[in-house]
């Protein structure tokens, strides 16, 4: 499933404000940085993951619309899922959005990542042709 493009326009418009935001489409969803950390994301699976910190995570949780952030069976602490209910009026994502605003201000800034070198391109087929060699020289007086 495919993240909210209307949620995405909205978080959009109210981060359009900040200095340092990038999107990642990362965790089958999109992804809003800012200053390189991350801040929250629209999900694919339906809903909104907030950074909350790992002191507001307990008392988020008692939130209405709100459950723990699962990642491969363990819980994210720092992080809370927001269903779509709980952001579906402007003022309850400006609600969620500044909290996540205000924990990230807390932490420092992170480098941007160094960027991976390119990989070779895959030859497909069962047989991929590997490059021509160079010819061995047969006259010695060459």
């Amino acid at each position: 499933m495919a993240y909210d493009e209307g949620t995405a326009s909205r978080v959009r418009k109210l981060l359009a404000g900040q200095r340092h935001v990038a999107e990642k489409k990362m965790m089958g969803g999109l992804c809003f940085m800012v200053d390189n950390v991350m801040c929250c994301t629209i999900s694919g699976r339906g809903g909104m993951l907030f950074r909350v910190g790992p002191e507001a995570h307990a008392r988020m949780l008692k939130e209405p619309h709100t459950s723990p952030m699962e990642m491969r069976g363990r819980i994210m602490t720092g992080f809370v899922r927001v269903s779509d209910e709980g952001t579906r009026t402007d003022a309850g994502l400006k609600s969620w959005v500044k909290r996540a605003l205000d924990y990230v201000a807390t932490m420092p800034a992170k480098p941007p990542a160094k960027k991976a070198a390119p990989r070779k391109a895959v030859l497909s087929g069962a047989k991929a042709k590997a490059p021509p060699r160079a010819r061995a020289r047969t006259d010695p007086r060459r």
